[in-house]
């Protein structure tokens, strides 16, 4: 990935999890790296990391879920990089729990962070891309919800679904243009984040932290929760990001064991079957 030295990356979420790697990559591959993130203290750790490390770095504390913060941090950016070629919509956060229970809040905090991050940075980046003729391409972070569906993840699961087909919306729209700018979208299964401790940056315009009325929430908690620490690290996701740039690839899938699914997921709508109830 030579060519990527001296072009220059946005990542939103950038301060923990899948959004640390991405950035951390970018900077070892040698970009100007932007990083953005709600959580102002992990965000300056994760700036003086990168600053001791060698790295050119901006940090810009960003409200995902406001478009006027996401069009500061677009600001910030050109103000001091002059371009963009790497944006990585991926800030997310998780709700879990039975639909019905989740409050409006809760759903509202999984569309305005999982969803509208794509939406406003698409909005508050795309067309300076486009203007500055550079190549570029916008990341958005799915996840394997995106595509498949199980219980007790209603707010998640939409809110992903949304983030898949905003991005497949993106690619027909910049193909069609014959655009310098690509998109792309990354649906990962199991990463060591703290994705299912997302309660602990949940602002306080959206209510308390859910409760569970049943054990089969719990249950399920406990299992996915336990598989996703399990999971693929950070950098090694951060690594195979790139590799699928290099590809020029438009789905990236580093956990393709779900493919199974999903094409069974497939067959029961072509077919007009009752959707198949995930084990756990």
């Amino acid at each position: 990935m030579q060519a990527c030295r001296d072009k220059v990356a946005v990542v939103t979420g950038a301060a923990s999890g899948i959004g640390q790697g991405l950035a951390a990559k970018s900077a070892a591959l040698g970009m100007k790296v932007v990083i953005a993130d709600i959580d102002a203290d992990s965000l300056r750790a994760m700036e003086t990391k990168l600053r001791e490390q060698g790295a050119t770095v901006l940090a810009v504390r960003t409200d995902v879920a406001d478009y006027e913060s996401v069009t500061a941090l677009a600001d910030a950016t050109w103000r001091q990089f002059g371009k963009v070629n790497f944006l990585f919509n991926n800030a997310g956060v998780l709700v879990d729990g039975l639909s019905w229970e989740r409050s409006v809040e809760d759903w509202r905090w999984s569309f305005d962070v999982n969803t509208m991050d794509v939406v406003h940075g698409i909005k508050a980046f795309v067309p300076r891309m486009l203007e500055s003729g550079e190549d570029g391409v916008v990341i958005n972070t799915a996840s394997q919800a995106g595509l498949i569906v199980g219980p007790f993840l209603g707010p998640y699961t939409a809110s992903k679904h949304a983030v898949v087909g905003s991005s497949e919306t993106l690619h027909d729209e910049l193909s069609l243009l014959n655009a310098k700018v690509k998109a792309a979208v990354l649906c990962p299964g199991e990463v060591a984040t703290r994705i299912w401790d997302s309660e602990r940056q949940r602002p306080q315009q959206y209510g308390e932290k859910p409760r569970f009325s049943t054990d089969a929430e719990t249950t399920f908690r406990e299992i996915v929760s336990t598989g996703v620490a399990r999971g693929m690290s950070p950098a090694q996701l951060a690594d195979f990001v790139f590799d699928a740039l290099a590809q020029g690839k438009f789905w990236r899938f580093p956990h393709p064991d779900f493919k199974a699914i999903y094409t069974r997921r497939y067959e029961t709508v072509i077919d007009e079957q009752t959707p198949e109830v995930m084990k756990f």
